[in-house]
């Protein structure tokens, strides 16, 4: 591998990168290329190598540090093309984490894609084609999501289906603060934020209980 490459991974501070890690995030990232020609996993606009590792690739591996590794499962809310689920599983791999990541998608055509790349990178996953919203009484650690639904809908589902968890990981973007001070006139939330290394206007909540305010 390319020393530019693998001293890139340096960029994420929580992740002591591995040699084996990078060659196996760069293989995603190929099959990712190769899966695009064929479904919108990604946007047509961003599929080169160097912005998929940026905004992909980096952005979904920064939660590593706050994910909760002490529990059986964590769960990735509607996936898509499994970020960060996939990441968050290859980089669980190699810590030699036992941990398994459900990946929550409805769309047959990503699942196949999703269960592609588990085997041939062999990865603690189970690919769960379902709608999310219609599976009750979930017992989990880490709930993650990127690009999913917006923050009330996904507090709303997690406080309905969700029986147990540990925390909460959400990626907001540039119009995320507007969107949590809009969600806290309803919910209670204990978190933290957490900045992003990707985006100077974006940032990560980590939340650890959430309660709805009574109307």
């Amino acid at each position: 591998m390319d020393n530019v490459i693998l001293n890139s991974y340096s960029k994420i501070p929580s992740l002591n990168v591995s040699r084996e890690t990078c060659n196996e995030l760069e293989n995603l990232i190929s099959m990712i290329q190769e899966k695009n020609e064929e479904i919108n996993i990604i946007s047509k606009k961003n599929s080169e190598k160097n912005v998929i590792r940026e905004r992909h690739i980096f952005d979904s591996a920064q939660i590593i540090d706050i994910v909760d590794l002490n529990s059986n499962t964590t769960c990735d809310l509607g996936t898509g093309g499994g970020m960060p689920g996939l990441i968050v599983a290859i980089v669980m791999k190699n810590l030699k984490n036992k941990m398994k990541i459900n990946l929550y998608e409805k769309s047959y055509h990503k699942c196949v894609f999703l269960k592609e790349v588990s085997q041939k990178l062999k990865l603690n996953t189970e690919v769960i084609q379902k709608d999310i919203f219609t599976v009750k009484n979930i017992e989990t650690g880490t709930i993650m999501s990127r690009a999913f639904k917006p923050l009330p809908v996904i507090l709303d589902l997690v406080n309905q289906n969700f029986k147990k968890f540990k925390n909460l990981i959400l990626f907001m973007g540039s119009s995320g603060r507007k969107i949590l001070n809009d969600t806290l006139t309803d919910w209670d939330l204990d978190y933290i934020e957490k900045k992003s290394i990707t985006n100077d206007n974006s940032f990560i909540l980590n939340i650890k209980k959430i309660e709805k305010k009574n109307s």
